[in-house]
């Protein structure tokens, strides 16, 4: 949706309260890959909300306080709107999330105490919560329980792997382009 700027367009202009159930709609859903690789921040003028403001500050500006910020707003403005209070514990807990998990893939290590200072837990229930995000998030991680760390694994993929990923089947879609045009020249279309 967001990728269609046509539509973003239409729906910025005609429509901007609906952005709140479009951004509402993409913290709940378990698969949010596509949004992070195509939000932009919004274009200048347009009326945003707090949902809208969570999700930008998470993945435009990376600023994890402005978005412990937003997400109280999120939360007293979902309380407010009668179509999306039933998503109420359902948005805060991806919400929460998603904080945890960008800010793992930013960090190599990462204190338990600090991460249940911002998540607003306890320490134990800090450590399952990782726990959890990282069987759900499949990141590469470890648990030092003596030391009060997570620790985060190498993720980089070298640039020869990324250019044979992207080539993989180029041959194949070479021959196959190949022989459609030889069946069109032997039919005489």
């Amino acid at each position: 949706f967001y990728t269609r700027n046509l539509i973003l367009n239409a729906v910025q202009t005609m429509c901007p309260h609906i952005l709140r159930y479009i951004t509402t709609a993409v913290v709940i859903s378990k698969r949010r890959r596509w949004y992070q690789r195509t939000h932009q921040s919004s274009p200048a003028g347009i009326i945003q909300r707090p949902n809208h403001r969570f999700v930008e500050s998470l993945y435009v500006n990376f600023d994890f306080d402005e978005a412990q910020a937003k997400l109280k707003e999120c939360k007293t403005v979902i309380e407010n709107d009668f179509f999306i209070v039933g998503c109420l514990d359902e948005f805060t807990e991806n919400a929460r999330l998603i904080i945890s998990e960008i800010f793992c893939r930013i960090h190599q290590r990462i204190e338990i105490d600090m991460l249940a200072d911002n998540l607003n837990m306890e320490p134990a229930e800090a450590e399952k919560w990782v726990v959890n995000m990282i069987r759900l998030a499949h990141l590469d991680a470890k648990i030092d329980s003596k030391n009060g760390y997570v620790v985060m694994g190498g993720t980089s993929v070298p640039v020869y792997q990324k250019l044979i990923d992207k080539t993989k089947d180029l041959h194949l879609k070479a021959n196959s382009c190949c022989q459609k045009i030889d069946k069109k020249l032997t039919l005489g279309i």
